[in-house]
């Protein structure tokens, strides 16, 4: 492993969120090291499925992070960076008249935020989804919807002349005076840094009391099943209803609904589960036929597919469910980016963006048009002056 040398920034976390703080970070011409105690998106990032959703969100400030997050993914895809990017839409669909209708309420509400959101009629599914189960009561069409390959996504955005260390743990800060965090002691050494960025995922609430603060994410366990590659009889991320409220719900049990989209390399990705176990690391067969009983329910045709495997990833909830974006006054010069719980993939450059401004305190660039006091790392505890 080469040299741990010190740096403008220290960023936690070699997962997508790291990757985009790192990237941006670069990019406003600081020096920034990454480290990960494991691989390059090995934890949630690498159990996702890349999606970049305005869709499941409604008007607030989470909303207006996905709005400028996807049109920086869409500035990165164009910048020749290769990460299987696919403006592909999105289509949730309703089973009843009662679902049909909140749906054409909620997106109603979105459209005065800048959200394209087409109101689809029964008889009209199947121009969007040939193969939807003929039941369904309705539609609502989101265009700006996206996907990307999230751990080709954290990898490309790494490649911006930052320095990456692997297999190295953080076991502490240093500080100086006024407690201020002036680097971190790692498994392999110590290194001094103007500033440190948690983007630790579902792991970030351990690096926060390293630091003497307290941040309140847990893991929240879901599954993905991978059929056999296809020809493309799913166009768009398409689920139900339900999938809205369970992202949205506080309830530790387990809450699934159908989420089921294409990849280009012609495999179909189900899901979607939740719950809190902590990190049970089990795979409860119940849970993953559920998940395909209720994909067969949306699109029939998947009754006589093969599934390839199911895999299992923890994602950083949060108790209000958004992320904790911001410099930290109780640690000065940790900064944190964590808690996305689902949407860090589509949350992102956003993120990565907000934490570089943060960094830098450069207000000469173009206004992100987000406000990040929603994100406040203080929100969740009084913090003293």
């Amino acid at each position: 492993m080469s040299e741990l040398r010190p740096s403008d920034v220290v960023v936690i976390g070699a997962g997508v969120v790291g990757a985009a703080c790192a990237h941006y970070a670069a990019r406003a011409g600081l020096s920034v090291t990454v480290l990960d105690r494991g691989p390059v998106a090995g934890g949630t990032t690498g159990a996702g499925e890349g999606n970049l959703l305005v869709s499941d969100k409604r008007p607030g400030p989470e909303l207006s992070l996905a709005l400028l997050s996807l049109r920086l993914w869409a500035e990165l895809a164009a910048e020749g960076h290769d990460f299987e990017y696919q403006a592909k839409g999105g289509l949730i669909v309703a089973r009843t008249e009662a679902e049909a209708v909140a749906m054409t309420v909620a997106a109603e509400a979105q459209r005065a935020c800048e959200v394209s959101a087409h109101t689809i009629d029964a008889k009209e599914l199947h121009f969007y989804e040939p193969h939807l189960a003929p039941d369904l009561a309705g539609g609502t069409h989101y265009p700006q919807d996206a996907q990307v390959q999230p751990a080709l996504a954290a990898a490309a955005l790494l490649r911006s002349g930052v320095r990456l260390h692997t297999g190295v743990t953080v076991t502490g800060f240093r500080r100086g005076r006024g407690d201020r965090v002036l680097g971190v002691r790692t498994s392999h050494g110590d290194i001094a840094a103007g500033a440190v960025v948690n983007a630790a995922g579902t792991w970030s609430g351990a690096i926060a009391e390293l630091a003497g603060v307290s941040l309140p994410i847990l893991p929240r366990r879901g599954f993905v099943l991978v059929t056999e590659p296809l020809p493309r009889i799913v166009r768009h991320k398409v689920y139900a209803a339900a999938y809205t409220g369970d992202v949205a719900s506080d309830d530790a049990d387990l809450a699934s609904s159908a989420v089921v989209e294409g990849t280009p390399s012609g495999t179909v990705l189900i899901g979607a589960s939740r719950e809190r176990v902590g990190f049970d690391p089990s795979f409860p067969v119940p849970v993953l036929r559920r998940l395909a009983a209720q994909a067969i329910e949306l699109f029939p045709i998947l009754a006589g597919v093969s599934v390839l495997r199911a895999y299992r990833g923890f994602r950083p909830y949060c108790p209000d469910h958004l992320p904790v974006v911001g410099p930290d006054p109780r640690a000065p010069g940790l900064l944190h980016a964590c808690g996305h719980e689902g949407a860090g993939v589509g949350l992102a450059p956003a993120t990565g963006l907000l934490i570089a401004r943060a960094l830098t305190g450069d207000a000469s660039g173009p206004d992100p048009g987000v406000d990040p006091t929603p994100f406040a790392p203080t929100r969740f505890a009084e913090v003293s002056s």
